[in-house]
């Protein structure tokens, strides 16, 4: 029989992995991944710049210009600074008589919309009545309208010639009817308490929102009464929603100029009528900037006193 030769098993071909690759290797990097490599690689300082330039141009450079102007006075050719414009305003009896008027009229009305939105809103969120989701939704909207339009509303009811006057008239027969206040400033007041209410409202509708019922209902069932309920349970709930609803309007009521303006209120001269009526009426730039300079320092103090007592209080 012929010898039957061993069979040598197959040897496969290794591969040299000693030797370089010639495939070109395959990149895992994503497009969205490059692209926010790169953005990584921008200085910080680059992506600040341009929200910058625009507050630069937008408000900084024209606060400046006020700020050097009334510190110009027109008496010096040459441009140069001098206290004299603000020696001259503080001095005068319209100056001390505007600030007066500014701060009690937005002091009083801050204090009126406290207490009549805080009212309001309680009715709104506690006491179920048809269309109270309708009444919360048209407060948001009224935020939107601009202050002169309920001035004119109330110059509707109870001007000179309104439908008040007008309804008096046709029932006594007189000339004239007895409703004038509009043109005073309690008139005034009672224009910027309708106009700002709402602004105090919104933050305490949000937050009556966010009240756990559970609390009014363990204080019932204890006996506790509507008063005593809204004393020791809601009002501390409302206390930072009312401080912040308070500032805004405080601050709102310093600058406010529409409403004083279409009341027609000749006697109410406040710091920003003062401002309108040095600079276009009297053309007294430099008198008019040192008003706008007070006026803006007031609200600028005020709003850092606010955030002070709000982060003191964990509001």
């Amino acid at each position: 029989m012929p010898r039957n030769p061993r069979r040598s098993p197959r040897r496969w071909p290794v591969a040299d992995t000693t030797a370089p690759s010639t495939t070109a290797p395959t990149s895992t990097t994503t497009p969205g991944r490059r692209k926010a490599v790169s953005l990584t690689r921008t200085p910080t300082w680059a992506w600040a710049l341009p929200p910058v330039l625009v507050l630069a141009l937008g408000f900084l450079y024209p606060l400046a210009l006020v700020v050097r102007q009334s510190f110009t006075p027109e008496s010096l050719e040459d441009g140069g600074a001098s206290l004299t414009p603000y020696t001259e305003v503080f001095a005068s009896t319209v100056f001390r008589e505007a600030l007066t008027t500014t701060v009690w009229l937005a002091v009083g009305a801050t204090v009126g919309c406290l207490v009549l939105g805080f009212v309001l809103a309680l009715v709104i969120a506690f006491v179920p009545f048809p269309g109270g989701k309708a009444v919360a939704r048209f407060i948001d909207v009224f935020l939107s309208f601009p202050s002169f339009l309920i001035t004119l509303a109330l110059l509707f009811i109870y001007g000179s010639v309104g439908m008040a006057n007008g309804a008096w008239t046709g029932v006594t027969g007189a000339a004239d009817g007895p409703f004038h206040f509009l043109t005073t400033p309690w008139g005034v007041l009672l224009a910027e308490i309708t106009y700002f209410t709402p602004f105090v409202m919104r933050p305490l509708l949000a937050a009556f929102s966010q009240l756990d019922t559970a609390q009014l209902e363990v204080a019932s069932s204890l006996g506790a009464g509507p008063v005593r309920i809204v004393r020791q349970v809601i009002l501390p709930e409302a206390l930072p929603a009312l401080a912040a609803g308070g500032s805004l309007v405080l601050v709102l009521c310093l600058n406010e100029f529409g409403i004083v303006l279409f009341t027609g209120a000749k006697g109410v001269t406040t710091l920003p009528m003062l401002v309108y009526s040095k600079a276009i009426l009297e053309s007294d730039y430099p008198a008019a900037c040192v008003v706008a300079v007070v006026n803006i320092a007031l609200s600028v103090g005020l709003y850092s006193l606010y955030r002070v007592v709000s982060r003191r209080a964990g509001a």
